[in-house]
């Protein structure tokens, strides 16, 4: 990890005001903030570091993670000019090997919440997409709009609406390249709960922060089966239960519970993550 500095409770990179990725620590919730100016476009090594700003987060111990924008859109998508330089120079986007982000948000090992407001289009999207859950400011404008530009959605977004909203969904939103309000989202069970603009800070660190209080241990399992499930059927969920819940009941934050459990009744344990 690298050096650190604190500051009013909060630990941050050296280069967080700087980096296009912010990173801070609150509590046990690492804070990961998206402010490539002037609209956090994606390309090869802004995706690079928001992979390293995940690692980042699992090596300070940190609990949970948000993803958030510093700016006033979440993301209007990929950098369209990246785009065209890889496509005139190679095989399009191929070499910037998308597929490594979005398995650097599967696996790690904590649960990651997507704050979006403003626009959140395209790339940007498919980034809350690979998120594990994502909350919405009631004015935040929805879509994957590839299509208004010759394209299909090229970061898992269309399997990913497919998981959560269905295949009817997917290829209305796909085809169509329209921008959706967060209700409208919310309502076809892709964005997790919307709020109101001036509270979207306060309701997603809550939910971050009670994800971080809880058995984290238990998280990454829970994490990793519905991966598999999505991925390869409940049956290989089922046959990978054993492996995967060993390590719970080896943990501290399981005898905790326990302990908790017999001695205050249920929902009073306090759990510090192995």
């Amino acid at each position: 990890m690298p050096d650190q500095i604190t500051e009013a409770g909060r630990t941050l990179s050296p280069d967080a005001g700087e980096s296009p990725v912010g990173r801070r620590l609150d509590g046990s919730v690492a804070v990961l903030t998206l402010q490539r100016r002037p609209y956090n476009l994606l390309d090869v090594v802004f995706c690079r570091q928001i992979v390293e700003a995940l690692h980042w987060a699992w090596t300070g111990g940190a609990r949970a993670v948000v993803v958030e924008s510093g700016l006033r859109h979440f993301s209007a998508g990929a950098d369209p000019d990246a785009m065209l330089a890889a496509a005139t120079d190679g095989d399009g986007v191929l070499d910037w090997h998308l597929t490594d982000v979005l398995r650097a948000f599967d696996e790690l090992p904590l649960p990651i919440v997507a704050s979006v407001h403003g626009i959140c289009v395209g790339g940007g999207l498919e980034v809350a997409l690979a998120c594990d859950l994502i909350v919405a400011s009631e004015s935040a404008k929805l879509g994957l709009v590839e299509a208004t530009v010759g394209l299909h959605p090229l970061m898992g977004g269309i399997q990913r609406i497919t998981q959560r909203a269905g295949a009817a969904r997917a290829k209305e939103m796909v085809m169509l390249g329209r921008r959706y309000d967060a209700r409208t989202t919310e309502r076809w069970g892709i964005v997790n709960r919307v709020v109101a603009d001036e509270h979207l800070g306060a309701a997603t660190m809550t939910l971050a922060r009670e994800l971080a209080a809880g058995p984290t241990v238990a998280h990454a399992a829970t994490k990793k089966l519905v991966s598999i499930a999505v991925d390869r059927g409940v049956r290989a969920a089922d046959e990978a239960m054993a492996e995967l819940q060993e390590p719970i009941f080896r943990s501290a934050d399981f005898r905790a519970g326990m302990d908790s459990l017999q001695q205050n009744g249920p929902g009073m344990a306090r759990f510090r993550g192995f």
